[in-house]
């Protein structure tokens, strides 16, 4: 059970970082800038959905892809790994990744009546690599136990990104852009962190370690 309650900590707090609900909240109110606060709470509903299903379907369809393209775990973790550095560089100078969404796509959802689904959904809540981080998360433990813990923190983290977005107004004006640039930089470091013991883990597993 406490090995259980570990994992369910490890992977809460990687999609967490990952999702980075927190760091949305200045594009969401500038997507949403004509919107009154019930609609906002009905994107941030859609958002959070959207994050969950999409988490939930690739951390279901992981051991599958891996096995329909011939790809190794070692391989799928040194990939993920390289990703998330790259996210944790750009979250470190308190800035949003490319990889997780482009201006091009702030600038078109800002033009939407409702951006739930698309682009704040997905690719700014579920991007690439919260989705690889869920796949190599269940891969890595193929088992029943395992696959629950991670669905329940999918779940947790879908949950704790709908009351941050449907607040965020509030989290904004209290946080203020100073404490938002700090917990992304905090967060930043957390996940270039995981990063690095994702490569070093996909190293050991291919024997390049040991």
């Amino acid at each position: 059970m406490m090995a259980l309650l570990q994992f369910w900590l490890i992977a809460f707090t990687s999609i967490f970082v990952l999702v980075d609900p927190i760091a949305a909240v200045p594009t969401f109110l500038a997507m949403t800038g004509d919107s009154n606060r019930v609609r906002r709470r009905h994107m941030a509903v859609r958002a959070a959905w959207t994050c969950f299903i999409v988490l939930l379907t690739f951390s279901i369809a992981g051991t599958f892809i891996f096995k329909l393209f011939g790809i190794t775990l070692a391989a799928f973790k040194i990939a993920g790994g390289l990703i998330l550095g790259l996210i944790g560089l750009d979250m470190l100078k308190a800035k949003r990744s490319p990889t997780k969404e482009t201006p091009g796509e702030t600038e078109e959802g800002a033009e939407k009546e409702d951006v739930g689904i698309i682009p704040l959904g997905i690719p700014m809540l579920a991007g690439p690599g919260s989705i690889s981080t869920v796949m190599v998360l269940t891969s890595q433990n193929p088992d029943w136990p395992h696959d629950i813990v991670v669905g329940c923190a999918i779940a947790a983290v879908a949950a704790v990104s709908f009351l941050i977005l449907a607040a965020a107004d509030r989290v904004s004006l209290y946080l203020k852009e100073t404490g938002i640039r700090i917990l992304t930089r905090m967060m930043g470091l957390l996940l270039t962190a995981i990063a690095v013991q994702f490569v070093l883990n996909g190293l050991r597993d291919a024997g390049f370690l040991r």
